[in-house]
């Protein structure tokens, strides 16, 4: 039976720690076993250039003149698809900074070209933020956007830019970002065309539970009306180098990342997957979220630059080997799988 709102509050607040990650972790096991997904990936953030600055990212330049801004080209681009391609790689996760200078066209080609070189790898790529800032370029809408990405090759959006998609915390935390209702367009466009999505949620920093709680219930709302969300990823906040890291301070508790991944694992109970996504939480965190409703250790990353900007300590890439053994250890068993949920190897 679906829980509420209020109910999914309570179990945050009240239930203790070990019953509510035991009640999470039998309803992950009812869906998926003792399976942990992960999928062997590379992150390409194409470019550090923003036209906004979020109060709390670390890795954004505004200018193009600033210190350690960067911008690839399509050739740097398509030699760190090659370089992963070349190490088992099946999923490009493509995302970056909303450049002021590149037309919509450079995407375009972006993808064209990955598609033609390296066929058999899934392109997940752009985030909402990304598509709206491409139908601004263009003069078009979305939908007509994500077609003519999805004709260049794109198999699926990533889910970033999410952050809390509640109308007030929203302002206070990236108040130039489009706003909830947009993002959420996009994936019911998305969905509504075929494309899957994921959606992440920033937490751990000066919400509230309930503005985590609201996050979700839009999730699961668009969820039930258009299909095609394959997991949800809690991406913990962290406050080195950034505006909002002078009112935070510290990364917040490992029980609230267990608790957050427990409740969403309960809450979200039409999102087949919750990710514990290591590179943000760490992975002795995210190994025990496997035992706490999570069922996707996201991937190998090979190289990630967002989070590690703003002070993740984590490696910055992992082996397959590596994963492999992590879930192992854990008395669970690791399903490598591509971008779109099709197992590859048990």
């Amino acid at each position: 039976m679906r829980i509420s709102k209020e109910e999914a509050l309570d179990l945050f607040l009240h239930s203790p720690l070990e019953e509510l990650t035991t009640r999470a972790n039998a309803e992950k096991e009812s869906r998926h076993g003792k399976n942990v997904f992960w999928v062997n990936n590379r992150q390409i953030n194409y470019t550090n250039v923003c036209i906004l600055h979020c109060s709390f990212c670390s890795f954004s330049k505004i200018k193009k003149t600033d210190a350690n801004a960067y911008d690839w080209t399509l050739e740097q681009v398509e030699e760190k698809a090659r370089a992963a391609v070349d190490q088992g790689a099946k999923e490009l996760h493509i995302v970056g900074g909303l450049h002021p200078d590149h037309p919509f066209e450079y995407y375009l080609e972006m993808l064209a070209s990955l598609r033609k070189k390296f066929p058999g790898v899934n392109l997940k790529a752009f985030t909402a933020v990304e598509i709206c800032h491409f139908a601004k370029l263009s003069n078009r809408p979305v939908q007509a956007v994500l077609q003519d990405l999805k004709n260049a090759g794109l198999d699926a959006l990533p889910g970033g830019g999410a952050e809390l998609l509640g109308e007030e915390i929203r302002h206070k935390i990236c108040g130039k970002k489009e706003t909830g209702a947009e993002w959420l367009e996009v994936h019911r466009q998305a969905h509504k065309m075929g494309i899957p999505t994921n959606a992440t949620m920033l937490f751990g920093h000066i919400e509230k539970i309930e503005d985590r709680l609201d996050h979700m219930e839009m999730l699961r709302n668009l969820q039930d009306e258009a299909p095609g969300f394959f997991a949800f990823i809690p991406l913990v906040y962290h406050p080195d180098k950034n505006a909002l890291g002078l009112k935070v301070k510290q990364k917040t508790s490992e029980e609230d990342v267990l608790r957050t991944i427990a409740v969403s694992r309960l809450f979200l109970d039409n999102f087949p997957h919750i990710k514990a996504y290591w590179i943000q939480t760490g992975i002795p965190t995210a190994l025990k979220a496997l035992h706490a409703g999570a069922s996707d250790m996201d991937g190998t990353i090979m190289e990630e630059k967002i989070t590690h900007a703003a002070g993740a300590d984590t490696a910055i890439g992992m082996s397959p080997e590596r994963m492999r053994q992590l879930i192992l250890g854990e008395g669970l068993v690791p399903v490598e799988r591509d971008a779109l949920y099709d197992v590859i190897q048990r």
